[in-house]
């Protein structure tokens, strides 16, 4: 098995385990939110990996940073939507803040990977 580029990044590990969290989290919510709130958090988590895997390929600095600008932008949506899940009460405080927590560390990691081009 071969491992692509992107997958060494420890910001699109983390992000991608983040995304399997928010997979796991969203099977409890509600029925009635399938279409809604449960889409858009796996939409927004999912995205930040693939925006990381596909700016990961671009040549150029500037294609570069419009992917990882746009994986930080679903990395701040997702953040909205858990604390939205968690005022609901479909999660628990504790994962809100585990989440919050991972989250925090993605950004950290994305804001360095983007300074790092230049």
């Amino acid at each position: 098995m071969h491992e692509r580029p992107y997958e060494k990044l420890i910001v699109w590990q983390e992000s991608y385990k983040l995304c399997l969290s928010v997979y796991r989290l969203t099977i409890k919510f509600p029925p009635h939110e399938r279409f809604g709130l449960v889409s858009q958090m796996r939409r927004s988590s999912y995205s930040v990996p693939i925006n990381i895997a596909e700016g990961n390929s671009k040549k150029s600095t500037k294609e570069k940073e419009r992917f990882f600008e746009i994986a930080h932008a679903s990395l701040e949506e997702l953040h909205c939507e858990s604390h939205l899940s968690k005022d609901l009460d479909y999660i628990f405080v504790q994962e809100y803040e585990a989440l919050d927590d991972h989250i925090q560390r993605i950004s950290f990691l994305l804001t360095k990977l983007r300074s790092s081009l230049g």
